[in-house]
């Protein structure tokens, strides 16, 4: 009469490791693809309450494209926990300075659910501004994110 509706225990989750090259692709809809892959939402054994995503490596965070002038308008906050103490920074001067890998990992971290479930699933993300991952023994399976739609790239 009913459907039989399986919920995935953690010790049965099979995680896979995804490659994604971030050059030139469009960091909103990369972000919303990885959050997918790292929540498991993408499988049909997908259970909200159990971490069983997939892990995901962003190579080439540097060269990540913005639509429209976001580069020079967008801004990213942070408080300092002082009074007055709010920050802000430009994403052309985070894209330009040390760590342009956590333009990706932001907008990858504000599309998963906030508390220990999200956090968890957050850590199975590796994002590496160069071309080079020291994750070459998990043997990730390369996904071609600009083949998927096209407007997910953008030509320079």
């Amino acid at each position: 009469m009913f459907g039989n509706t399986t919920n995935t225990k953690q010790a049965s989750v099979e995680k896979k490791w995804i490659l994604i090259d971030a050059q030139d692709l469009v960091v909103g809809r990369l972000a919303t693809l990885i959050a997918m892959r790292l929540r498991g939402k993408h499988k049909p054994s997908f259970t909200p309450h159990v971490d069983d995503g997939d892990n995901v490596i962003v190579i080439n965070a540097e060269k990540v494209a913005l639509t429209g002038r976001k580069v020079d308008q967008k801004m990213y906050y942070h408080h300092t926990g002082f009074i007055g103490g709010i920050k802000e920074r430009s994403a052309k001067f985070i894209l330009e300075g040390r760590f342009p890998e956590r333009i990706v990992e932001k907008a990858v971290e504000r599309m998963l659910p906030r508390g220990p479930l999200g956090r968890q699933q957050l850590s199975n993300l590796r994002v590496y501004k160069g071309p080079e991952h020291p994750h070459a023994a998990q043997t990730p399976v390369t996904l071609d994110v600009g083949a998927l739609n096209a407007k997910n790239k953008r030509s320079a």
